[in-house]
């Protein structure tokens, strides 16, 4: 599994695996969650609310996870590394160079501040790309 895909699938899997009722398989429909697909893929489960999986709070679900750990000091909201920290992923080099080249980096893959910015703004687009709910300032 790609390293965005455990990111998408730590915060979207924790928040929506109540909400679908078709889903025993957690990684299969979270995939693609186009609200286009989704809606015309299981219309019976999803009758009332078409957007209960399209409608993620990515900010509360990592507050909800930051607060449960006990690392509200964990930064987060700028920081990749951290982020990476707060879903128990590794967050070294390598794997960050692996996250930039799944998501189209084209800098130099140093681990410099740059890198490292451009992937957080990258994670949270592609995270609200998927159907979760980001803020425009973790976007931007």
């Amino acid at each position: 599994m790609s390293i965005f895909g455990k990111i998408k699938d730590a915060i979207f899997g924790k928040k929506s695996a109540p909400a679908p009722a078709p889903s025993p398989t957690s990684g299969g429909t979270l995939q693609p969650p186009p609200s286009s697909g989704a809606a015309t893929t299981s219309p019976t489960s999803q009758t009332s609310q078409p957007q209960p999986q399209s409608q993620v709070d990515v900010e509360q679900v990592l507050t909800g996870i930051a607060s449960s750990k006990g690392n509200p000091d964990l930064n987060w909201r700028t920081s990749i590394v951290d982020l990476m920290k707060l879903l128990d992923m590794d967050s070294s080099l390598a794997n960050r160079k692996e996250l930039a080249t799944e998501l189209g980096y084209t800098g130099e893959k140093d681990g410099s501040a740059e890198m490292n910015l451009w992937l957080h703004k990258e994670v949270m687009r592609q995270l609200a790309a998927h159907g979760g709910k980001v803020p425009a300032n973790l976007t931007d």
